[in-house]
């Protein structure tokens, strides 16, 4: 034999020890007090008792063949925002832990009871709007303590985090992308905008411009950035309706940023040149009444015109509510009943 056929022999044989070295070296994924395989997935149900009253979180772990980054994926933090949750159950059936490097989490339904009990924004067995109560509380009310797991057995796990929205049943919205833009945490602020438009969504938020990292998390999301991990929203569906282009288009994104952080071969739908938001103005009711809208989400508007307007119960006219900024609609109320400063339109100012 002669020395070049040893070379190539031994270098075969490195080459095939190394791989399973490599191999080897992926360990179990611990979680809910159970381990899984790498290459595998498993589902859990995570108990929240409160009193009497008692609820759970469904999640699944795919742990992946190789060494890889740990993504969160949160859906049904509003359980009537329906194209979230039922990208999640898609997303289930797609990924596969054996071609994967790395770990996801997926929480499917983070708030059972406001989806079981089609519940616009509160969990009804407590009365409190989850993506409000963060960080939680271990010893709280049901919301409360969802938080608190969420936070502490879920997200503290993570290198990376999503938690993905949709309008709720009286709201109509233009699909976006948002994240985190903190002055205070620049390295932390970019990993999150090369997640933002890695995603095939050609309008990005940025949230936080005008606030600072100290204050109290309230969001999904920002309870996330708190903990230094990078941290994005999607915004994608209308009116609580299970439209197919919109599941679809989440299913899409949330494939795309498996891409790019590396968990999943192939490359993202990368957006260059995305519309980019970097202010929002809010427009609230300035009485009970009824309300009529006269544009819809995405419209471009102009500062003076007329958005829509309120009457009374008895159909007189109260007020016209007028745009005080140029923008365009990222999502509005549609439905006519409202209270006195319920938010009626968010309009985004175009970052130049």
């Amino acid at each position: 034999m002669t020395d070049k056929k040893i070379l190539s022999g031994l270098m075969l044989i490195w080459f095939l020890m190394a791989g399973v070295y490599g191999q080897a070296q992926v360990k179990s994924f611990d979680f809910a007090g159970e381990a899984v395989s790498p290459g595998s997935k498993k589902s859990f149900m995570l108990p929240i008792i409160s009193g009497q009253d008692s609820t759970f979180i469904p999640v699944t772990v795919f742990h992946g063949a190789d060494k890889g980054p740990v993504l969160t994926i949160t859906a049904g933090v509003h359980g009537y925002e329906y194209p979230p949750i039922m990208a999640g159950q898609r997303l289930i059936k797609q990924l596969d832990p054996k071609q994967m490097s790395g770990t996801v989490l997926i929480v499917q339904v983070a708030n059972v009871a406001g989806f079981l009990g089609r519940s616009i924004n509160i969990n009804p067995l407590d009365g409190k709007n989850l993506n409000r109560e963060f960080p939680g509380k271990k010893d709280g009310t049901l919301t409360e303590q969802l938080a608190w797991t969420i936070a502490n057995q879920i997200i503290a796990r993570s290198d990376y985090m999503i938690d993905v929205h949709a309008g709720d049943a009286y709201q109509d919205l233009r699909s976006y992308v948002g994240y985190y833009n903190y002055y205070k945490t620049p390295e932390l602020s970019e990993k999150a905008r090369q997640m933002a438009v890695n995603m095939g969504f050609d309008y990005v938020v940025q949230f936080g411009n005008t606030e600072s990292i100290d204050a109290p998390s309230i969001y999904c999301s920002r309870e996330a950035i708190k903990r230094g991990i990078p941290a994005v929203d999607i915004e994608c569906g209308r009116m609580g309706l299970a439209e197919e282009k919109y599941i679809q288009k989440i299913v899409s994104g949330l494939l795309s940023l498996t891409r790019h952080l590396g968990i999943m071969p192939g490359a993202p739908d990368k957006v260059e040149n995305p519309v980019m938001i970097a202010q929002r103005t809010s427009i609230d009711a300035p009485e009970t009444g009824i309300f009529y809208t006269e544009v819809s989400a995405g419209d471009y508007v102009k500062k003076g015109m007329k958005l829509g307007y309120l009457t009374d119960l008895f159909g007189e006219h109260i007020t016209d509510i007028i745009c005080p900024v140029d923008g365009f609609i990222l999502y509005n109320t549609t439905t006519p009943p409202t209270y006195k400063d319920d938010e009626l339109f968010s309009i985004g100012h175009i970052k130049e």
